[in-house]
Protein backbone atom coordinates (compact mmCIF):
# COMPACT_ATOMS: atom_id res chain seq x y z
CA UNK A 1 0.00 0.00 0.00
CA UNK A 2 0.98 3.42 -0.59
CA UNK A 3 0.56 6.51 1.60
CA UNK A 4 1.19 10.12 0.80
CA UNK A 5 2.84 10.94 3.88
CA UNK A 6 5.04 13.86 4.10
CA UNK A 7 5.43 17.66 1.61
CA UNK A 8 8.54 18.51 2.24
CA UNK A 9 9.29 22.44 1.90
CA UNK A 10 13.60 23.37 1.20
CA UNK A 11 13.54 26.37 3.33
CA UNK A 12 16.72 28.86 4.61
CA UNK A 13 15.69 28.41 8.23
CA UNK A 14 14.08 25.26 9.66
CA UNK A 15 13.18 26.88 12.82
CA UNK A 16 11.59 30.51 11.63
CA UNK A 17 9.81 28.59 8.97
CA UNK A 18 8.26 26.40 11.81
CA UNK A 19 7.54 29.23 13.69
CA UNK A 20 5.22 30.90 11.01
CA UNK A 21 3.16 27.84 10.28
CA UNK A 22 2.88 27.67 14.17
CA UNK A 23 2.23 31.65 14.64
CA UNK A 24 0.19 31.83 11.32
CA UNK A 25 -2.32 28.82 11.29
CA UNK A 26 -1.75 27.69 14.91
CA UNK A 27 -0.08 23.88 14.10
CA UNK A 28 1.74 22.22 16.57
CA UNK A 29 5.67 21.37 16.11
CA UNK A 30 6.38 17.78 15.83
CA UNK A 31 10.00 17.82 16.23
CA UNK A 32 13.61 19.87 14.56
CA UNK A 33 16.44 18.33 14.50
CA UNK A 34 19.60 19.38 16.39
CA UNK A 35 20.89 20.58 14.05
CA UNK A 36 18.37 22.95 12.69
CA UNK A 37 18.04 21.31 9.07
CA UNK A 38 14.61 19.32 9.56
CA UNK A 39 11.95 19.58 11.05
CA UNK A 40 7.77 18.19 10.91
CA UNK A 41 4.82 19.68 11.56
CA UNK A 42 1.56 18.32 12.62
CA UNK A 43 -1.44 19.34 10.32
CA UNK A 44 -3.62 16.19 9.72
CA UNK A 45 -2.94 13.64 7.92
CA UNK A 46 -0.07 14.09 6.04
CA UNK A 47 3.51 15.74 7.40
CA UNK A 48 4.75 19.01 6.40
CA UNK A 49 8.15 18.94 7.01
CA UNK A 50 10.74 21.66 6.53
CA UNK A 51 14.42 20.68 5.20
CA UNK A 52 17.20 23.68 4.92
CA UNK A 53 18.51 24.45 1.94
CA UNK A 54 21.74 22.88 2.43
CA UNK A 55 21.07 19.77 3.67
CA UNK A 56 18.51 19.22 0.50
CA UNK A 57 21.23 20.77 -1.68
CA UNK A 58 23.53 17.72 -0.38
CA UNK A 59 20.51 14.83 -1.22
CA UNK A 60 20.58 16.32 -4.67
CA UNK A 61 23.55 16.12 -6.54
CA UNK A 62 22.65 18.57 -9.47
CA UNK A 63 20.50 20.94 -6.88
CA UNK A 64 16.98 22.44 -7.27
CA UNK A 65 15.24 25.96 -7.84
CA UNK A 66 15.37 27.63 -4.50
CA UNK A 67 11.76 29.35 -4.23
CA UNK A 68 11.74 32.79 -2.79
CA UNK A 69 9.45 36.37 -2.95
CA UNK A 70 11.23 37.84 -5.51
CA UNK A 71 10.24 35.49 -7.85
CA UNK A 72 7.00 34.13 -9.40
CA UNK A 73 5.41 31.25 -7.44
CA UNK A 74 6.11 27.30 -8.49
CA UNK A 75 3.65 25.88 -10.36
CA UNK A 76 2.43 23.79 -7.07
CA UNK A 77 1.30 25.19 -3.82
CA UNK A 78 -0.21 23.64 -0.42
CA UNK A 79 -3.67 23.90 0.61
CA UNK A 80 -5.26 24.48 4.00
CA UNK A 81 -9.36 24.03 4.16
CA UNK A 82 -10.87 26.57 6.92
CA UNK A 83 -14.27 28.16 7.76
CA UNK A 84 -12.97 31.07 8.70
CA UNK A 85 -10.99 32.12 5.48
CA UNK A 86 -10.35 35.81 5.96
CA UNK A 87 -9.48 35.74 9.63
CA UNK A 88 -6.99 32.89 8.81
CA UNK A 89 -5.17 34.96 5.85
CA UNK A 90 -5.26 37.72 8.59
CA UNK A 91 -3.38 35.42 10.75
CA UNK A 92 -0.68 34.36 8.41
CA UNK A 93 -0.34 38.23 7.30
CA UNK A 94 0.29 38.97 11.13
CA UNK A 95 2.74 36.10 11.48
CA UNK A 96 4.74 37.45 8.12
CA UNK A 97 2.79 36.19 5.19
CA UNK A 98 2.54 37.98 1.92
CA UNK A 99 -0.82 38.33 0.18
CA UNK A 100 -1.09 37.05 -3.51
CA UNK A 101 -4.76 36.90 -3.93
CA UNK A 102 -7.94 38.36 -1.72
CA UNK A 103 -10.45 35.83 -0.45
CA UNK A 104 -12.81 35.43 -3.45
CA UNK A 105 -16.09 33.28 -3.72
CA UNK A 106 -15.73 31.25 -7.28
CA UNK A 107 -18.77 29.96 -8.74
CA UNK A 108 -19.04 26.80 -6.99
CA UNK A 109 -19.73 28.49 -3.74
CA UNK A 110 -15.95 27.81 -2.30
CA UNK A 111 -14.18 30.69 -0.74
CA UNK A 112 -10.30 30.87 -2.22
CA UNK A 113 -6.96 33.22 -1.13
CA UNK A 114 -3.73 32.66 -1.92
CA UNK A 115 -0.66 33.93 0.52
CA UNK A 116 2.99 33.18 0.37
CA UNK A 117 5.05 31.98 3.33
CA UNK A 118 8.46 33.79 4.30
CA UNK A 119 10.06 31.22 1.80
CA UNK A 120 7.87 32.61 -1.17
CA UNK A 121 6.10 29.11 -1.17
CA UNK A 122 2.82 29.35 -2.45
CA UNK A 123 -0.52 28.08 -0.10
CA UNK A 124 -4.12 28.18 -0.30
CA UNK A 125 -6.69 29.12 2.18
CA UNK A 126 -9.66 27.59 1.53
CA UNK A 127 -13.35 26.77 2.42
CA UNK A 128 -14.16 22.92 2.57
CA UNK A 129 -15.81 21.79 -0.87
CA UNK A 130 -19.64 20.21 0.06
Amino acid sequence: MIKFAYTILYVKDVTKSIEFYEQAFGFTRKFVTPENDYGELLVGETTLSFCSVTLANSNLKDGFTESNLTTKPFGIEIAFTTDKVEETVQSAVNAGATITEIPKTKPWGQVVAYIRDLDGFLIEICTPIS
